[in-house]
């Protein structure tokens, strides 16, 4: 993908990664649950969401649609006149476009998969610009940036420039962006359709631009996470994923070969995170097994696939998982908590079962049955045994009649 040539910024609305998030932001997501104790030091997984708890809920609810939306007044932009004029994009009237200046027909519309680089200026409600980006450059179609410029860029002519108006739902939702964002904020986008490419070959990428792709749709994928948006962050983390594995006619050398699998590996144990949240158990166990082909002793795939068989009921084959987990990190609280909750489900439920064998087997109970007889009901014996019994003496009858037919 070709880019302005720097790495996203966090505070911009074009582009939002989670490694250099503030705390603050952070913090929001830490209310009411306990996290997974996962850390891995060094500065490389401080983007790293795979630490995050895949089960719980996480994040506040989504903001309500709010009917009273109207396009901006002429302080978000003197432009704005007629509402006649505007278009309601999703015919829902929470995203709206009204074009300024326009651009070269129909057919210069860029198409989804090609690089556009636009002008981009974005305003408060009240008109407070909090980000100008001259040259933004993303991948349209891709979820790369906020949706609402995801969805309109496709509908801009070339050199055209177009006035957004979005609910936040469309842009930072329910988080915001701290400082300068708030929450539940809808935004108003000048832009400018400046350019559109096709996208470059993955097969002739270098492993740097392999790499540096990959991670920014991961960390794309991160941002949606924190929004609490799974299915976007899924289909982020997927991309990710095709281009780590995508052909290549270029040599890597060992270390880019290395630092692909790293992302691979963060890629697949965000992905079964997010899929977890949309109890996809199933594709979750499968991006946690990708996981430990490659590294058999991965602590936060082999919590995860823990958690979701036991999420399934299948606390047997979770708990060995888990002790594996506890073996590699054995001071970790958190493998420890949920290892004794397994512990104690397990045995409630071979409790359980025991006492449906036991109806099932229409054993009385002991206040009905006399002492003496007690220890000699024929439901003790093993049932291999009883069958093995029954089918001895049935072939002896067989043969009895056989040998009184010849004489």
């Amino acid at each position: 993908m070709a880019s302005s040539g720097e790495e996203p910024r966090s505070g911009s609305p074009g582009r939002a990664g989670t490694g250099t998030e503030p705390a603050a932001d952070a913090a929001q997501l830490d209310t009411g649950e306990d996290f997974e104790v996962l850390e891995e030091e060094g500065e490389d997984d401080e983007d790293d969401l795979s630490e995050l708890p895949p089960l719980e809920d996480v994040g506040r609810p989504p903001a309500p649609p709010r009917e009273d939306a109207q396009p901006p007044e002429q302080g978000a932009g003197d432009e704005a006149g007629d509402p006649q004029e505007w278009l309601d994009v999703l015919g829902n009237g929470l995203l709206k476009k009204k074009t300024l200046v326009p651009g070269q027909g129909a057919d210069s519309r860029p198409q989804k998969g090609q690089d556009v680089t636009i002008r981009l200026k974005a305003m408060l409600e009240d008109g407070t610009v909090v980000e100008e980006d001259p040259a933004l450059t993303f991948t349209l179609g891709d979820c790369d940036v906020l949706q609402a410029l995801d969805l309109c860029v496709q509908l801009l002519e070339m050199g055209e420039t177009a006035l957004i108006v979005s609910e936040a739902k469309y842009c930072y939702g329910a988080q915001g962006r701290s400082p300068d964002i708030p929450p539940n904020a809808s935004l108003t986008l000048e832009v400018e359709l400046l350019a559109a490419r096709d996208a470059p070959d993955l097969e002739l990428l270098s492993g740097k631009e392999k790499i540096q792709l990959a991670n920014r749709k991961r960390e794309r994928g991160n941002f949606f996470y924190q929004q609490a948006d799974y299915v976007l962050a899924i289909n982020s983390y997927d991309i990710a994923l095709r281009i780590v594995g995508s052909s290549s006619k270029v040599d890597f050398s060992p270390d880019e070969e290395a630092e692909l699998l790293d992302v691979k590996v963060k890629c697949l144990n965000n992905l079964a995170a997010s899929q977890l949240k949309l109890d996809h158990f199933k594709a979750a166990l499968k991006s946690c097994n990708l996981v430990l082909e490659h590294q058999p002793g991965n602590i936060k795939a082999l919590f995860r696939k823990g958690k979701v068989l036991a999420q399934q009921g299948e606390y047997r084959e979770a708990i060995p998982i888990l002790k594996a987990a506890l073996k590699l990190e054995p001071s970790n609280k958190t493998i420890h908590a949920e290892l004794s909750k397994l512990v104690k489900k397990h045995a409630d439920q071979r409790n359980v079962e025991t006492e449906m064998y036991r109806k099932m087997l229409g054993n009385p109970s002991a206040a009905n049955t006399p002492r003496k007889c007690k220890d000699k009901l024929p439901w003790s014996i093993p049932w291999k045994w009883l069958f093995g019994a029954t089918a001895i003496a049935l072939g002896g009858v067989a043969l009895s009649v056989v040998i009184a037919a010849r004489n």
